[in-house]
């Protein structure tokens, strides 16, 4: 070893004091190992591991969006269709409450991987729960491999998702030039991913049954866990996860706080499954919490005396931000239950003489952000400082999530009674959702890394996660009131509701602009 390579995993004399000398030559190899998975340009200029994370995420994203284009319809559909039988209204609740347990779990997810595991570990055993989930999905014939799947999809998402984000981060130093890139990278694996899923598992599930759909979202599962685990030598994050090893000291508390988390999520579980009525009253419960986690997360922020009074200037602001992140994934979660059924029932699904499965419209949010994406991003650099204010940008966005419900509903004016919309109006919508997405998840985002309390930058993702969960919490009570019906005032209000709050915040943009520091 040279003697820059020497100095370069040096350890610091704190760390001489607080680890033996076994302790402190594995974490000096393990940074040695970061050392060279940083230094690797084998893939495109990239380190290797950039590569292995672009396959495990296209990989889950896959899945994921393939599983969800299909979930609701299969609650939803007649027994003697494969189904489950559920009325719409309440297959919309499940995937509602679904998704916003999924990322609860995420927060717990990263707690844990940050304290007792580590992102490699948590990251792999996320994958293999995840797609043993979709396995139990594909296996027919009984309803509590259902629910067990779905239980196992929320675990392993939950370890998993907010995970693999630190393992891109991992692969490079922060004065990395490569960095910004290397994510660009890794989100286009997202996007082609989120682009697949659907089309595969939207028309093996609806042109051939169900359970060929989710077991596709498996078969892609496995094929990502599997890339995972044979190319894992090539990422980074040896030291973190080796400090961790260390650092881990499980006392009983920590096996009665396992203990009793565990049990939460097999009776959660349990009572989910009994019956209709305990069923709604797990969905409500499970909307309560969404609203408090976040509103809790914020409180103690602002109470904390580790936050200086300059960072607590910026928690109002940034709760305005949150509701726009809310408000706006009131739309696009509707993705997977309201609008999938309107696109099956009430949508002309022909393109000539072919007709195509309604999960595919779900694919357009993932083309319109793999081709505009860059754009703006080139449109942000070129603007320079004077580009829009976060709160500007995350206001458009939440206007546009409102006008492609306002879409759906001139759709249903436009439509004489007893014919189908035009797909148009479909197409429309979708596009305005994911120019929206665009906008609200990356400025959002953004924000969310400047406006963090220090104490608090590594519980960042927390917060977001518990905003993006009250969106889907919220969303399982709104979906109650869908019907074929009332299309014109179950979309328009929402819509008209979320233009009003994205203006809101448009207008407010001065304000915000003196109130939040660091922020553009």
């Amino acid at each position: 070893m040279t003697e820059s390579n020497q100095e370069n995993i040096e350890l610091t004399s704190a760390d001489y004091e607080r680890y033996s000398p076994p302790e402190q030559e594995l974490i000096r190899q393990a940074r040695a190992a970061d050392r060279l998975a940083q230094k690797d340009t084998s893939f495109m200029g990239h380190p290797r591991g950039l590569l292995t994370l672009f396959n495990l995420e296209l990989w889950e994203r896959f899945s994921y969006l393939g599983f969800q284009a299909i979930l609701a319809l299969y609650l939803s559909a007649a027994v003697v269709n494969g189904g489950l039988g559920y009325e719409t209204t309440t297959a919309s609740s499940i995937v509602a409450a679904y998704g916003a347990l999924l990322y609860l779990l995420s927060i717990g997810g990263a707690w844990i991987a940050d304290r007792i595991i580590g992102t490699h570990k948590a990251v792999l055993w996320g994958g293999i729960i995840i797609a043993a989930g979709h396995i139990c999905m594909g296996i027919p014939g009984h309803v509590g491999l259902t629910w067990a799947g779905l239980g196992f999809i929320i675990v392993g998402t939950g370890l998993l998702k907010p995970n693999v984000s630190t393992k891109v981060g991992e692969l490079y130093s922060p004065t990395d030039h490569r960095r910004d890139a290397g994510f660009s990278i890794y989100y286009a694996g997202i996007n082609i991913g989120a682009f697949l899923g659907p089309l595969v598992a939207g028309w093996l599930g609806q042109k051939i049954n169900w359970h060929a759909g989710f077991s596709a979202a498996a078969i892609g599962m496995i094929i990502g866990v599997v890339l995972y685990s044979v190319q894992g030598r090539y990422l980074g994050g040896h030291e973190s996860a080796t400090r961790i090893r260390i650092n881990f000291r499980p006392d009983k508390n920590f096996w009665y706080v396992v203990g009793l988390a565990a049990a939460v999520v097999v009776l959660a579980i349990i009572f989910a499954a009994t019956s209709l009525v305990e069923l709604d009253g797990f969905i409500n419960a499970i909307t309560a919490l969404t609203i408090a986690v976040p509103a809790i997360y914020l409180v103690w922020m602002y109470r904390s005396p580790r936050v200086t009074n300059p960072e607590r200037g910026n928690l109002l602001p940034y709760a305005f931000l949150l509701i726009a992140l809310v408000m706006y994934n009131l739309t696009y979660f509707q993705t997977g239950n309201t609008l999938n059924f309107l696109a099956l029932e009430r949508t002309n699904n022909t393109l000539g003489s072919f007709h195509y499965p309604s999960t595919w419209y779900i694919s357009l949010t993932a083309i319109v952000e793999i081709i505009m994406g860059p754009v703006l991003a080139w449109v942000w650099v070129k603007l320079g400082k004077r580009q829009p204010h976060v709160a500007a940008k995350v206001g458009l966005g939440t206007i546009l999530g409102g006008f492609a419900f306002i879409l759906i509903a001139l759709g249903g004016l436009a439509t004489p009674h007893g014919h189908l919309m035009s797909a148009m109006w479909m197409f429309g919508c979708y596009v305005f959702l994911g120019l929206g997405d665009l906008l609200v998840q990356t400025s959002g985002m953004s924000a969310t890394t400047k406006l963090a309390p220090r104490a608090f930058a590594s519980q960042t993702m927390a917060v977001w996660f518990a905003a993006m969960a009250m969106a889907q919490g919220v969303q399982a009570q709104i979906v109650k009131f869908f019907s074929y019906e009332n299309i014109v005032a179950y979309f328009g209000i929402q819509g008209l509701v979320i233009i009003a709050y994205g203006l809101f915040l448009v207008a407010l943009t001065p304000w915000m602009r003196k109130r939040m520091t660091n922020v553009a």
